[in-house]
């Protein structure tokens, strides 16, 4: 898959005026297609399912129980036992409607075409991140509407491939939602929304927080490749997963895209390797400090870290001239400035809203596109780990034209492809590409 033409050399005015063209479009117009199989007069919804892991598993429990009209009809994982241990979670927990046959089961690295081709009308694409591009643009081509995870890819090159499958969204009308639950949360609309309105003043800062626990480092089995080894802990892997900042970090960094608009000039980053130093946790850091500045002179610290046994804080508060504004994680929101606002603590489930706003939208003919706001939050992030790894001044214009293609990395992949070994990153030693 080349780059597509129509990104290179693109600046941050362009990529801007792109992203208002696509709004106004996804708003407007119904379907050429029909969305949903009318089997005997019911809504029946066909759901495929790329990537049974934990957040596959409950992203396909989330768009059941978004919608009756829901069922599971395909599963696909490159692992027998994930997909199994979804499958039967799945069939536990809603029966019938997600009783899948073992002929529409499907394992291997060809599993998502298989899924996308054996007749869903709505495609779950929750593999590791490396793959969302390869894996976005087959199911577009296909006709089909798309829910899938954050970050969308691990790369400049892939994030390019994520604009070009939004090229064929809007040209087919499809309806796009990523996993940014925060986007569907009441909490988070109505807060930024106030925002907007000016009710904190022109905005001069922002401080961002992801500060959580460490995964673990699921062991080696003696049956176990260098690649199965890999993909099992693709999170300590920048290749697969993207490094904090993309994997994880994303949704406060997509928050500050929101509040902000859209992307930021320049970030400057630092990180490393304090306390997972071991082998055994590949090549990422386990913490970041970025800086990313704004036209307006604005700037935006943001943090993430990935240490057991410290503070936990996730969380991003907005400083105007008038006041400030704080968005923690889907329990506690305020605005204090012209006018105060300090709602309750009891929200609806953002995970089940998101795929319910989806369908909805489709229903009514007025799908969402989130493709091109997760492409934009994405590369922002990946902007940040650059800017860490290199100890570099990285440019929005320098992130979006990079030369730094990981997602070719996923074409043609076995179980024995030899994995790859990339060195922790040395910042003044790296080079940015």
């Amino acid at each position: 898959m080349s780059q597509p033409k129509s990104t290179e050399g693109l600046t941050r005015r362009e990529f801007l005026r792109g992203a208002v063209g696509v709004a106004a479009t996804a708003a407007v117009g119904s379907l050429p297609v029909a969305l949903f199989a009318h089997a005997q007069g019911s809504d029946r919804i066909k759901v495929g399912l790329v990537g049974c892991g934990g957040r596959g598993t409950g992203a396909a429990m989330d768009c059941l129980r978004a919608d009756e009209g829901v069922v599971i009809h395909a599963l696909g994982d490159i692992f027998q036992d994930r997909l199994e241990a979804s499958r039967n979670g799945l069939r536990e927990e809603f029966k019938d409607r997600a009783d899948v046959p073992p002929e529409r089961c499907f394992i291997g690295f060809d599993a998502y075409k298989r899924v996308i081709d054996s007749g869903v009308d709505l495609v779950l694409l929750c593999t590791p991140p490396a793959f969302r591009p390869l894996h976005f643009l087959y199911a577009v081509e296909a006709g089909k509407h798309v829910f899938m995870e954050k970050p969308v890819a691990v790369c400049p090159e892939g994030v390019r491939m994520m604009l070009r499958g939004d090229e064929i969204v809007r040209q087919k009308r499809l309806g796009v939602v990523a996993g940014t639950q925060y986007r569907h949360h009441p909490g988070y609309i109505e807060t930024v929304r106030r925002i907007h309105d000016g009710q904190i003043g022109e905005i001069r800062a922002m401080y961002a927080y992801y500060n959580a626990a460490s995964p673990g480092v699921k062991p080696r089995q003696p049956d176990w490749s260098e690649m199965v080894y890999q993909l099992r802990n693709w999170l300590f892997y920048t290749w697969l997963a993207g490094d904090q900042p993309v994997e994880q970090f994303v949704h406060n960094i997509d928050v500050m895209m929101w509040v902000m608009g859209g992307p930021p000039k320049s970030a400057i980053a630092v990180g490393g390797r304090q306390v997972r130093t071991a082998p055994e946790y590949g090549d990422v850091y386990d913490h970041f400090a970025i800086e990313y500045e704004y036209p307006n002179g604005a700037r935006v610290l943001a943090m993430c870290r990935q240490w057991d046994n410290t503070a936990f804080r996730v969380s991003n508060t907005v400083v105007g001239s008038e006041g400030e504004a704080v968005l923690e994680q889907f329990t506690r929101f305020y605005v204090r400035g012209k006018e105060r606002w300090e709602p309750g603590s009891q929200w609806p489930n953002p995970y089940v809203l998101e795929h319910r706003n989806l369908i909805q939208s489709i229903r009514k003919g007025e799908p969402l596109n989130e493709t091109r706001q997760i492409a934009e939050s994405t590369l922002a992030a990946i902007m940040g780990r650059m800017a860490a790894y290199t100890g570099k001044v990285v440019t929005w214009e320098q992130a979006l034209n990079s030369r730094l293609n990981l997602v070719e990395r996923t074409f043609n992949l076995t179980y024995d492809t030899p994995a790859y070994h990339d060195p922790v990153p040395v910042p003044g030693k790296t080079p940015l590409i």
